[in-house]
């Protein structure tokens, strides 16, 4: 009974308490909206009832959905959670400068223009008081945090010691020298969070256990030790006094994977005709020396480890493996038609993987996708590689314009996590320019 209840308590958490997010935030952004105004002009509005209203809805609309894509509604740790104030006050000021660039470029009329520098220190200040008023009553109502402490005994009654003198409203459920079976552990238990006390703690729960614990609200984290910080960590928590970094599964939230997936058929459709032109030029040059069947079907290993067919001009003379089996492609490859290695070597011949992005089997950028033998035997060999299935493979990524054609997959995962990690819109940017470069001048 124990387990069901501490899995239904914790599930509560994702649908609740982010619709009550979502409700507060809009009444309390259209009313700081509605009370500028009154102060500002009392009760004769130089414009209609409806005019204000409407104007409101949409820039209260524009906020939520920066909020968003900023995280805002994501679940937050239950202990050494930071302020909000600071993020929350940056994702305003963006959003204020679309508001005044949609008012600006349409002419819509959304507020006052001398309304904004109050609409944006008083919205922040209520947008950050309604996560703080969030925690506090998700802790008056499913009760203190209930912390397990993995690691080495050593390790383990320092962080004890920590959290009893400066977490005054976290309980110590557990102490365990050994990570294995956690998940079941946290259910005994009725745990609401997991602090690795010691190195190489993450290796033992990361990914599967991690994406188990995860599906459960299960806060998970890693404390930094000292050589840690030589890596340039930023984002770590304080929780009794000790630097943590908090873990997840999967290396971008779900906003953050639907502002790159929106971002990029926003390029896709600025691009459509230029590569429909492009390809059609390729498409027939290939039809020209290689014969009818121009289009080439391989299986490729997708996101989250679920194969697809990955579509590309076809470049080599047709059933090119049957003799040699599945084996890479090499530099001056003797598979390849006459007269089509620039195609190769200019990459005009993943064009036909755009379709895979429309069908979002693809991105635009990420990890190059394997064919499924590489990818097993990679898996088997390289520490973390499963880490680059997280979101979609890309046409190019940053090992692609980092790397080259032949740099050893476990350098390439290296660039693959680097941009996991610090995936942002610029990022992409840079890496389409370095794509177009890359190209120019023919890299191998």
């Amino acid at each position: 009974m124990k387990r069901k209840v501490s899995v239904k308590r914790n599930l509560l958490l994702k649908g609740t308490r982010f619709r009550a997010l979502y409700v507060a935030d809009f009444f309390v952004l259209f009313s700081i909206l509605f009370a500028s105004l009154l102060v500002r002009f009392g009760t004769s509005w130089p414009k209609s009832f409806s005019t204000y209203c409407a104007g409101f809805l949409i820039a209260v609309l524009i906020h939520l959905i920066v909020y968003y894509f900023g995280e805002l509604y994501e679940p937050s740790p239950r202990i050494g959670a930071r302020s909000f104030l600071p993020r929350v006050t940056a994702l305003t000021a963006f959003a204020i400068l679309v508001d005044a660039t949609l008012a600006l470029i349409t002419g819509f009329f959304l507020m006052p223009r001398g309304n904004l520098v109050a609409f944006g220190i008083f919205g922040s200040l209520g947008i950050a008081f309604n996560r703080w008023l969030s925690h506090k009553v998700r802790n008056k109502r499913f009760g203190r945090p209930r912390v397990l402490l993995v690691g080495n005994d050593s390790d383990i009654s320092l962080g004890s010691d920590h959290i009893l003198v400066s977490e005054t409203e976290v309980t110590v459920v557990g102490l365990v020298d050994h990570p294995m079976n956690l998940a079941d552990l946290v259910n005994e238990l009725s745990a609401t969070d997991i602090l690795l006390m010691s190195a190489g703690g993450l290796e033992s729960v990361y990914p599967t256990p991690l994406a188990e614990i995860e599906k459960q609200r299960i806060g998970i984290f890693q404390r930094v030790i000292p050589s840690d910080t030589l890596l340039g960590i930023k984002r770590s928590l304080q929780i009794g006094g000790m630097p943590f970094i908090a873990l997840r599964a999967h290396s971008l939230s779900k906003p953050r994977s639907t502002l790159k997936r929106t971002i990029e058929l926003l390029y896709l459709t600025i691009g459509l005709v230029p590569l429909m032109l492009i390809a059609t030029f390729v498409g027939g040059y290939v039809r020209l020396l290689a014969g009818r069947n121009i289009i080439y079907r391989q299986e490729r290993t997708g996101k989250f480890g679920q194969s697809f067919m990955m579509l590309k001009f076809r470049t080599m003379t047709e059933n090119a493996e049957i003799d040699t089996g599945v084996i890479k492609a090499q530099h001056k490859d003797e598979r390849v038609v006459k007269g089509l290695d620039w195609i190769r070597k200019t990459r005009l011949d993943e064009i036909p993987q755009f379709v895979n992005v429309l069908k979002g089997e693809m991105s635009i950028i990420g990890p190059r996708p394997e064919r499924p033998d590489f990818t097993n035997q990679y898996q088997l060999e390289i520490p973390g590689y499963e880490r680059r299935h997280d979101i979609a493979p890309g046409i190019t990524g940053l090992a692609q314009v980092k790397g080259r054609y032949h740099t050893d997959p476990a350098y390439k995962l290296g660039h693959d996590l680097q941009y996991l990690v610090n995936w942002s819109p610029i990022l992409d940017i840079q890496i389409l320019f370095q794509t177009i470069w890359t190209i120019l001048v023919r890299r191998p």
